[in-house]
């Protein structure tokens, strides 16, 4: 099939197949005589593996070296270690999230308990304070010493 064809099964632009290949990550491309590129049927897969790998936080880099040459000659061993790295990957970035998630909401909760009678000013030092920033506190010391 051509690039055309290819792309449209693949919903991948021409120019970003062309980069695939240039960079080896597309390597079952070959040359009619008139240079222009045919593709076997398989490149519909490499693509779609690597776009899938991509979305699953795969770097292109990655993904040169996890995908072979011939799609029948898989390194089980490699394979698995490099998947099983990725999930743990990403396990890590899910528990920094939700870390991160709890501490906006905590804050979040904070400042929306913010007592009638104080102005928003004082309720982000109140805030501030207890999450041990002190910066308002410190600055406000600052301005008075002067």
């Amino acid at each position: 099939m051509n690039i055309g064809e290819l792309a449209k099964r693949t919903g991948l632009t021409a120019s970003k197949i062309r980069f695939y290949e240039k960079i080896g990550l597309l390597k079952t491309v070959k040359r009619k005589a008139n240079g222009y590129r045919t593709y076997p049927p398989e490149a519909v897969m490499v693509l779609d593996m690597i776009t899938t790998g991509q979305q699953a936080g795969f770097s292109l880099d990655e993904l040169r070296t996890l995908l072979p040459g011939d799609l029948s000659q898989w390194d089980h061993n490699q394979l698995l270690g490099t998947l099983q790295q990725k999930v743990k990957e990403l396990e890590d970035i899910e528990q920094k999230i939700a870390h991160n998630k709890a501490k906006l909401l905590a804050v979040l909760n904070e400042i929306e308990a913010k007592p009638q009678d104080m102005d928003c000013a004082q309720n982000a030092e109140r805030v501030m304070s207890q999450f041990g920033w002190d910066i308002l506190t410190s600055q406000g010391n600052s301005k008075k010493e002067q």
